[in-house]
């Protein structure tokens, strides 16, 4: 190899100025800098996991809360139903279980966000 500078042929190739040269040399670094953020972003596990447990839980609590005003207004529709037709003993068996429902609200929606997760998780393993 020889230690003259390469040229195409035909058009003579202006030698930079070190003016030049510094700005080049400082875009490149600019350019470096971004491309070195994005990738720590992109390597950033924990950071992604995080925000995607967020997305999942937030969607657990809006499905939960869809979820439970249906089952509410099925309830009322089913009681309202049976409310002039059900025998007392049957409407005995139905307010007790409305009761419990009541009583172990905030249970049933854990169970039904963990199910909601458990569905989606799966969902999106069956994606892949």
């Amino acid at each position: 190899m020889s230690n003259e500078p390469r040229t195409t042929v035909g058009t003579p190739t202006p030698t930079p100025t070190p003016d030049e040269l510094r700005e080049q040399v400082e875009r490149t670094r600019d350019e470096l800098g971004q491309t070195i953020e994005a990738l720590a972003g992109k390597a950033d596990i924990k950071a992604q996991a995080k925000g995607k447990a967020a997305a999942v839980k937030q969607q657990a609590a809006e499905k939960t809360a869809v979820v439970a005003g249906q089952i509410r207004a099925q309830a009322l529709h089913a009681a309202q139903a049976v409310n002039g037709t059900a025998p007392e003993e049957l409407l005995d068996k139905a307010g007790r279980a409305a009761s419990v429902a009541r009583a172990n609200r905030t249970s049933l929606l854990v169970v039904g966000a963990a199910l909601v997760v458990l569905l989606m998780v799966r969902r999106s393993r069956r994606s892949r």
